[in-house]
C-alpha cells in the first residue's frame, strides 16, 4: 500500500491541487470577457431574428399612429373606397403628402 501511495504522490508531483496554485488559472478573465461577447453575439442575432419577421424594424420599434392613419388611408384609396379627391382632402388632414418622404 506504501508504493501506491509513493507513485501516486510522484505522479502527482506532490501537488494535491491544480497545477497553477491556489489562485484562479491564468485564462480566467480571457473567459469571462468570451462569455460576455457570446452572451452579446446571441443577444444580438435574436434581435436580427425578430426584426426580420416584423418588417424589418427592431421589436421595441411600432408604427407610430400617424404612420398607421397613412396605412390606412392609402389602403383604402387602392381598393377605390374612396376617391382621389377625398384622399388628397384625408392626406392634407394628416398634414401628408403622399408620394413624399416622411
Amino acid at each position: 500500500m506504501n508504493t501506491i501511495a509513493t507513485t501516486a504522490s510522484a505522479t502527482l508531483g506532490g501537488l494535491a491541487g491544480p497545477p497553477w496554485g491556489a489562485g484562479p488559472p491564468p485564462h480566467a478573465p480571457f473567459a469571462g470577457v468570451a462569455m460576455l461577447l457570446l452572451t452579446v453575439l446571441v443577444i444580438a442575432i435574436a434581435v436580427l431574428v425578430v426584426s426580420r419577421r416584423t418588417g424589418g424594424r427592431p421589436p421595441w420599434a411600432r408604427p407610430t399612429p400617424e404612420e398607421t392613419a397613412r396605412t390606412v388611408l392609402a389602403e383604402r384609396f387602392a381598393r377605390g373606397d374612396i376617391d382621389a379627391a377625398e384622399f388628397l382632402e384625408r392626406a392634407g388632414a394628416l398634414n401628408w403628402t403622399p408620394g413624399a418622404d416622411r
